[in-house]
């Protein structure tokens, strides 16, 4: 999808304020056991088609509004990812600026997971996710 470039600069200096983990090394993190939560933040139809092995689900339109409630440590560990990193990164900085402290965004996104191979599931029929 090509984005606008007034998005595409937007996004460039919301990552200038995330730190990025590569779909490689979260995966290290998942195999080694890491306590760490892996949030997908695309929209619920995504999540619904597959996503990244050990993630769940805080859709970007409601992250913030339910994040304190759902992780409510704000040390806690958080790699965020989306499609192509850009949405994470946006919702990085966010809850960077609610007082989350160790926030990375996955570069690349479910599609570079995908491309890699890397583990993927699809939720069971008729579940739902997170809404609240």
């Amino acid at each position: 999808m090509k984005h606008s470039e007034a998005f595409e600069r937007l996004v460039t200096e919301i990552k200038s304020q995330v730190t990025e983990i590569s779909p490689q090394d979260v995966v290290k993190k998942l195999d080694s056991k890491e306590k760490f939560r892996f949030v997908d933040v695309r929209e619920d139809h995504e999540w619904l088609e597959g996503h990244a092995k050990g993630a769940e689900h805080i859709s970007r339109g409601i992250i913030e509004r339910d994040i304190e409630k759902l992780i409510p440590d704000y040390g806690a560990p958080i790699v965020l990812y989306c499609g192509g990193g850009y949405r994470s990164a946006l919702a990085a900085v966010n809850i960077q600026k609610m007082g989350f402290t160790n926030v990375l965004s996955m570069a690349g996104g479910i599609r570079e997971w995908r491309e890699l191979g890397l583990p993927e599931e699809t939720p069971a029929p008729g579940s739902v996710p997170y809404v609240k």
